[in-house]
């Protein structure tokens, strides 16, 4: 249920009427556009008369219940698009952003590496798995704390800011001085791990589970959000489907209707869903002319030797070419929405 308010409604009033709310057991969640200040009531609404409490609270200007399950994401909620500050970048509606490295850190000389080149081709923000969860329990499992700290090595090398991957709320205190924490596909349905993330208040990019519908997907960034977080960033990876060319298969139409359906910033990540890197450009351009707000892109230094997803990552000259085809896209696709609408 969303209450939207009157034009200039001092705070001191907005505040006395959220408390009486929260005092008969709902809890809220407060959306300030740029014409309108929305007051969100998240609980059992059943109970709670809309017509009653517009009536009897001069501040309101009208209510509205709001069927979908999911309300701190929805954009009846917060209708303008939220854009995720880290440091100096943002990423949202008109702020495309690359984020790329290497799917797991080997050593502080590679990403050190890969980041300084990276950075040279465009990308604005750095990733790198320090805990990989992986299928097989054989298979390079990161270098954990140390991974960490290499990847701090990088940041300070090339003042990028970094993303990377949790992999359950134990490891929190290790993400102190992380810029954005990652809850991959196989935690998206972690709700303990959601919780805990939420309530720490940094940015986290969320991945979309590979059998996860679009309204799990919101429902996941909603407990997010329900803990106080603000600053989400969806992900889009690729689903299972019966295909088996492909590791996955990129679902392009969640692109426009996540961004329809929420006000959070969508990203695409076309490496996990391809598994093959020279899928990885042609489904970038894609992810460009659905609309998405940003790339993650796997690179590496050396593939074929790399510790995981060799397959599907880049060497650093292909992804500086990447870069090159995309920059002419970007500039072009939005030239030419912003001429059509």
């Amino acid at each position: 249920m969303i209450f939207v308010l009157k034009q200039n409604v001092p705070q001191e009033r907005i505040n006395q009427f959220i408390q009486k709310i929260e005092s008969e057991g709902f809890s809220t969640f407060i959306s300030s556009g740029t014409e309108h200040t929305v007051v969100c009531v998240i609980g059992n609404t059943a109970k709670l008369d809309l017509n009653f409490v517009v009536q009897t609270n001069e501040i309101i200007d009208y209510g509205k219940r709001v069927t979908e399950p999911y309300k701190a994401v929805n954009r009846t909620v917060h209708p303008d698009d939220t854009l995720v500050k880290v440091g100096n970048i943002t990423i949202g509606e008109g702020f495309f952003q690359v984020i790329s490295g290497p799917c797991s850190v080997e050593s502080e000389e590679q990403i050190i590496k890969i980041a300084k080149s990276v950075k040279k081709s465009g990308a604005t923000l750095l990733r790198g798995g320090a805990f990989k969860p992986r299928t097989s329990p054989y298979s390079f499992q990161g270098l954990h704390e140390l991974g960490i700290k290499f990847l701090l090595s990088a940041k300070k090398e090339t003042g990028m800011p970094i993303v990377t991957e949790i992999m359950n709320q134990t490891q929190l205190p290790l993400f102190e001085e992380v810029d954005v924490i990652q809850i991959g596909t196989r935690n998206m349905q972690n709700f303990d791990l959601l919780k805990e993330v939420g309530r720490y208040k940094k940015p986290v990019l969320l991945k979309r589970g590979l059998c996860n519908t679009i309204e799990e997907f919101l429902m996941s960034a909603e407990y997010l959000m329900s803990e106080g977080s603000t600053q989400v960033i969806l992900c889009e990876r690729g689903i299972r489907t019966f295909e088996t060319m492909t590791r996955n298969t990129l679902d392009l139409s969640a692109v426009p209707l996540l961004k329809q359906k929420s006000h959070l910033p969508v990203v695409v990540d076309p490496s996990h869903a391809a598994g093959i890197r020279n899928l990885v450009l042609p489904l970038s351009r894609s992810a460009i002319a659905v609309g998405a707000d940003g790339l993650m892109i796997e690179t590496h230094n050396n593939p074929a030797e790399a510790l995981s997803d060799g397959a599907q990552s880049l060497d650093l000259q292909q992804f500086s070419a990447l870069m090159e085809d995309l920059k002419h896209r970007i500039t072009f696709e939005r030239k030419l929405i912003s001429k059509i609408s």
